[in-house]
């Protein structure tokens, strides 16, 4: 019967029911997220089909010629334990096959299963949640060197270089339709010279039960920084807030902390290949953790 599965690029018209088991799931999948997934790489995520019934969905999405990320990797309960999900994996997996790097996040029940196709560990990556009352005064011209600038005033160029400094590799489509997203709101750290110095967007997204805020990225060059974009990003937004941080920023900790954040969950990060040489030290906030 697996043969019968027929793996197809995601259209707009998947959308609804690829972010349905995202909530399901318990991605906590932003308002928005699955239709910039697929603008990200229309080559790199598919949904599978049995027949006229959509069951599953991955996504292998190229960044660059030696850097690509499998997620969004689910089978819809009824059609599991059939052998869908292999099929799907195995799709992304050979249409990055040429690069010499591939991540993947990991549930820490799943670990095992990856490491027998060559993937190795490299750092956790923890879910943080607050319940913010939305009402803590936002002071957006604070002073100081830096200026927290939000929405259109923010250059663009700047975070940018900023973000492009901090990643594998430099990703301007996505970041661009990331951060200018109507749904959330966008703020960041600019010097009187115009540069950048740390950036976040806070968004709407779907609980298992109910709807929330997921902030990310958050990049900041400062335990500081990080906090002042906090602080701002959670002033006006009450509510459930998650954050999915790399462990391997030693900052993360008592920057969430001291905001009443605390951990809820955990994954890991692991990568086939020689893993990308980027320090995660600026990184307090992932974007996603659906394509890495």
């Amino acid at each position: 019967m697996t043969s019968l599965l027929r793996i197809l690029p995601l259209e707009k018209e998947d959308i609804p029911a690829v972010t349905v088991w995202a909530q399901q799931e318990g991605f906590a999948p932003g308002l928005g997220d699955v239709a910039i997934y697929r603008h990200t790489d229309r080559q790199g995520i598919w949904v599978g089909w049995l027949g006229n019934e959509r069951i599953g969905c991955i996504t292998g999405v190229r960044y660059n010629a030696a850097y690509g990320f499998i997620g969004l990797y689910l089978v819809s309960p009824p059609w599991r334990g059939r052998g869908y999900g292999l099929q799907l994996w195995r799709h992304a997996l050979e249409h990055l096959g040429d690069l010499s790097c591939v991540g993947v996040e990991a549930a820490p029940d799943r670990s095992d299963d990856y490491a027998t196709w060559g993937f190795q560990p490299a750092s956790a990556t923890v879910r943080w949640q607050v319940i913010s009352d939305g009402e803590s005064p936002c002071r957006l011209d604070a002073g100081g060197a830096w200026q927290l600038l939000e929405g259109a005033a923010i250059p663009q160029h700047a975070v940018q270089r900023f973000d492009a400094e901090r990643e594998p590799s430099p990703r301007p489509h996505f970041l661009a339709q990331w951060l200018n997203h109507p749904a959330g709101a966008v703020l960041a750290l600019v010097d009187s010279q115009g540069r950048c110095h740390g950036f976040g967007r806070i968004r709407p997204c779907l609980l298992q039960q109910g709807e929330g805020w997921r902030i990310g990225p958050l990049m900041a060059e400062t335990p500081e920084a990080a906090q002042r974009l906090l602080h701002g990003l959670l002033c006006r937004h009450a509510g459930v807030v998650l954050v999915d941080a790399p462990a391997a920023n030693p900052q993360v900790n008592p920057v969430l902390e001291q905001l009443g954040f605390s951990q809820i969950s955990q994954t890991l990060r692991m990568y086939r290949g020689t893993a990308p040489a980027v320090s995660l030290q600026d990184v307090y906030g992932l974007a996603c953790l659906e394509l890495g």
